[in-house]
């Protein structure tokens, strides 16, 4: 009460100018208040980023050491079957590189790293680094060790072709995973698809089917072409493209959904499908594989 009493002996401009200072005081305060509260609120969430960001570092940083490690590591090839890409990555040159593949579509082999040095004209350096890493096929290694003749590049004899010993060629459709997982080039994983693909087909008609596995390599086909036959009228699964329906179509390897549909398309508009030349209509119909697609259909 005493304080009121004390407010009120200034004059109205005096009371009003204490007022007037005790309100900017007060504004002033909290203004202080909110910036440094902002402050501290930025600093904390900068800080919290901060922690983000380097905890994901040190993976990053382990990424990194990773992929130029492996960018530097060679694992053991056939010098017979180096891709454009993968000649770039070995650091060969673009002419070095044609001057292989121009070999090779010759019909011979490089067997040996002298073959390789004289085909590719590769220097010194590079093939001291590459050489160690060169993985000829076994029995190439069996040729050279018992003296026989060493085939050169140039020379007519193909050791890929002609048998220098004796291999035991079975049936494709009657090969167990231990019998394919021998070629070089096919392990338990290829090998397996070798066998779903061959129990949906019923059998393989022809070797020509190796080349349907877009992911083997060129040397891993040829093996399997080497070591592996058809026999003549094999037990395959019949389809009928008359009265299959667009699942069963379109389950069957060489048919995609969109053949498949084409085919429902042609017998509802067409009739009754009677030769497989029908069928080349369709489009995306695999023409280069119509002689085997047709083995295994019924009309």
């Amino acid at each position: 009460m005493k304080l009121f009493q004390f407010f009120f002996r200034f004059t109205s401009n005096q009371r009003k100018g204490i007022i007037a200072l005790f309100i900017l005081m007060i504004m002033f305060q909290v203004g202080y208040f909110i910036l440094t509260s902002s402050d501290f609120t930025s600093k904390k969430e900068k800080s919290e980023e901060e922690k983000l960001w380097l905890a994901f570092q040190t993976e990053i940083d382990a990424l990194k050491a990773k992929k130029n490690t492996s960018k530097d590591t060679i694992y053991p090839f056939n010098p017979n079957f180096i891709s454009d890409y993968r000649g770039y990555m070995l650091g060969l040159s673009v002419q070095e590189i044609d001057r292989l593949h121009k070999f090779r579509k010759s019909g011979e082999y490089v067997n040996s790293v002298a073959d390789f040095k004289k085909v590719t004209g590769v220097s010194d350096s590079l093939l001291l680094k590459l050489s160690p890493y060169f993985k000829f096929p076994d029995w190439i290694k069996d040729i050279k060790t018992s003296g026989s003749n060493v085939y050169l590049a140039g020379e007519k004899s193909n050791p890929y072709v002609k048998e220098e010993r004796s291999i035991k060629v079975i049936d494709i459709n009657d090969a167990l995973e231990e019998d394919l997982i021998k070629v070089y080039g096919i392990g338990p994983y290829y090998a397996k698809a070798i066998l779903r693909r061959r129990a949906d087909l019923g059998a393989f008609v022809s070797m020509d089917q190796m080349d349907d596995f877009k992911e083997f390599s060129e040397e891993a086909k040829a093996g399997l072409k080497k070591s592996f036959k058809t026999e003549s009228n094999p037990l395959v699964n019949k389809i009928n493209v008359n009265t299959a329906s667009l699942l069963q179509l379109s389950r069957f390897p060489y048919f995609s959904k969109e053949i498949a549909r084409g085919i429902l398309t042609q017998r509802s508009m067409n009739g009754r499908i009677k030769r497989i030349d029908e069928l080349l209509e369709i489009s995306s119909f695999p023409v280069d594989k119509v002689k085997i697609i047709a083995l295994y259909l019924e009309f």
